[in-house]
């Protein structure tokens, strides 16, 4: 979860203390993923006790989370609705809620985060101002966008995912071509995104926060034309492909080359062509160190023992662990701190001869780096497919390893 999402889910959580909302309730989260465990995070450490994580995935129930189960939906009805509180971190929340209502519950259901700022069906006067203000937010960002880029292809990417972005840009040259454009600025959101872009030549960018994004990305669909692409697999106002999992795996790459770009499956990648090297401040021991990645801000997180038990392995072995954080990331026991900017991560790798991430983005950036590499999953599902996550995001030449929960 983004900096900017996880403060709004502390706000909102705190104004349901306030409130007096949450207290004395049963408290059920729906949808296990990075920031449902992130909220339930935030109520333990706020003394709240959390009776059960909701979801649909059959694969998930009975596993655990800090000692919270995961229990299919239906448990919600065992008890009295007035007495239990449904608190909604994952995207979908829409679709939870009306699941909720459908299988009978009449208690409350709360949003934590509003990640589609545009989603809204009521038609209650302040509702409809929200919506006015932002349909003229996103007509001034799409107008600004057009006016400094005269005669440019908007490539506008509205999910702030590294991976995604590597994915995105590995292709677009082939789908640049079909589509005969010349000019195009890609439109992304944050600082990082950015970053990935910059790997792949030196293209025309722009870097968004979420919500500035959505306005824009709503503004180009209301207003139409043939001067922008929304690229990205996985939002129904561009295409259904994630449908297509539940009948066939595909792999994420595949969904961008074959999917979001409609390019042939054997089209060649393109690869980073702009990196830098690693020049401190750290002075990296060659090849006896260890760049470890645990953070992901869309991948649910692997236990910290886990990562303890790889700290004391390598250190017993002479090796120097390092972390790498930003922002206010803190590096695991026993390891230093590393910050490098993206176009360097792969000399500092390289340097270091060994990564071990959690499977995220990061992972796709070092991903041809000629190093000892392994990649860790957390064991679960992608979406509500069958597919598990190591389906999805399997690397080719490196150590694939699930993660189980007891591991």
């Amino acid at each position: 979860m983004d900096a900017l999402h996880y403060r709004e889910m502390k706000e909102n959580l705190a104004a349901l203390v306030r409130e007096g909302v949450i207290q004395d309730k049963k408290i059920y989260l729906f949808g296990h993923c990075n920031a449902t465990e992130e909220l339930a995070d935030l109520l333990l450490a706020e003394g709240f006790a959390v009776t059960a994580i909701l979801d649909n995935n059959p694969d998930k129930e009975g596993k655990t989370y800090r000692d919270i189960t995961i229990r299919k939906p239906a448990v919600i009805l065992e008890g009295k609705s007035g007495q239990t509180l449904v608190c909604i971190a994952a995207r979908a929340y829409a679709a939870m809620a009306s699941q909720l209502k459908r299988m009978g519950y009449d208690g409350r259901v709360v949003k934590l985060v509003d990640y589609n700022t545009y989603a809204e069906y009521s038609l209650a006067p302040e509702t409809l101002v929200r919506r006015r203000q932002r349909v003229e937010r996103g007509r001034e960002s799409l107008f600004k966008l057009k006016e400094k880029y005269p005669g440019h292809f908007l490539i506008l990417c509205p999910f702030c995912a590294l991976g995604d972005i590597y994915f995105m840009m590995s292709y677009l040259p082939h789908f640049l071509k079909k589509r005969e454009k010349t000019r195009c600025v890609i439109v992304v959101i944050g600082h990082a995104c950015g970053q990935v872009v910059r790997l792949f030549g030196d293209y025309p960018r722009e870097t968004l926060t979420q919500r500035d994004m959505d306005e824009t990305v709503q503004a180009a669909l209301y207003f139409g034309g043939e001067d922008f692409f929304i690229a990205h697999q996985d939002r129904p106002y561009v295409v259904n492909l994630s449908k297509a999992l539940y009948v066939k795996k595909i792999s994420l790459e595949k969904l961008y080359c074959c999917g979001v770009f409609g390019l042939p499956e054997d089209t060649m990648p393109y690869t980073p062509e702009y990196e830098e090297v690693y020049e401190g401040p750290e002075e990296i021991i060659p090849g006896k160190s260890v760049i470890l990645a645990p953070y992901a801000k869309s991948v649910t997180a692997l236990r910290t023992e886990v990562w303890e038990r790889i700290v004391k392995e390598y250190r017993g072995r002479g090796y120097v662990c390092y972390t790498n954080v930003a922002g206010e990331e803190k590096p695991l026991p026993d390891t230093r701190a590393v910050s490098p900017a993206i176009a360097q991560m792969r000399s500092l790798v390289e340097r270091a001869g060994t990564f071990i991430g959690i499977r995220s983005g990061l992972c796709d950036v070092v991903r041809d780096a000629a190093c000892k590499k392994i990649a860790l999953y957390p064991d679960y599902q992608y979406s509500d497919t069958r597919w598990r996550a190591i389906d999805m995001y399997w690397l080719e030449g490196w150590g694939n390893i699930v993660v189980e929960e007891e591991s």
